[in-house]
Parts: C-alpha cells; sequence; structure tokens
C-alpha cells in the first residue's frame, strides 16, 4: 500500500492509497466515521474523472483541534481490532 499526500490542512487530509479498492476503502470510511472528532470521511476512486479507474484518493475532515491523521490511525488500530477479534472467533468456532 502507498501513501501520497494529496493537501493537508489543520482539520483536513486527503490522501491518496495506492492499490487498494472500494473493499478496503469502505471499510476505512465507516470506521473513521465511528472515530470521535471526525466530521466526514469520503473517498473517490476516479477524484479527476479521467475515464478510467485510478487509486482511491481519502478526504478526512475534523473538528477543531482533532488531527486527521491522528483519526486515520485510531481508526486502523480500530479496524485491526476487530479483524483480530473475528479472526480469533472464527479460529475457535
Amino acid at each position: 500500500m502507498e501513501l501520497r499526500v494529496i493537501t493537508r490542512e489543520d482539520q483536513e487530509l486527503s490522501i491518496e492509497i495506492g492499490g487498494e479498492d472500494h473493499t478496503f476503502m469502505n471499510v476505512l470510511k465507516g470506521a473513521l466515521l465511528e472515530t470521535e472528532g471526525v466530521i466526514a470521511a469520503t473517498y473517490d476512486v476516479n477524484p479527476e474523472q479521467s475515464g478510467g479507474q485510478t487509486d482511491p484518493v481519502l478526504t478526512v475532515t475534523t473538528d477543531e483541534g482533532v488531527d486527521p491523521l491522528d483519526s486515520i490511525g485510531e481508526a486502523a488500530a480500530d479496524i485491526r481490532e476487530t479483524t483480530d477479534a473475528f479472526r480469533d472467533a472464527f479460529a475457535a468456532a
């Protein structure tokens, strides 16, 4: 996975996430929307309307004083915790 910052402001961050598709992006967006301090989280897989598939661009907007990058890290940690719990439950079944 390759990340490229497109824009970064105090309360908004847009990053391109190389090699991912709707499956991962929907999970990440959902986790972000459940993260305290996140106002909005969205992604676009064709940000420049180039006529073809491009790497998704994630945009996160947060409350004042909340770093969007920290919010992404918190959401990623929540995803990992959820997938670990699922894996453990599956192995125990």
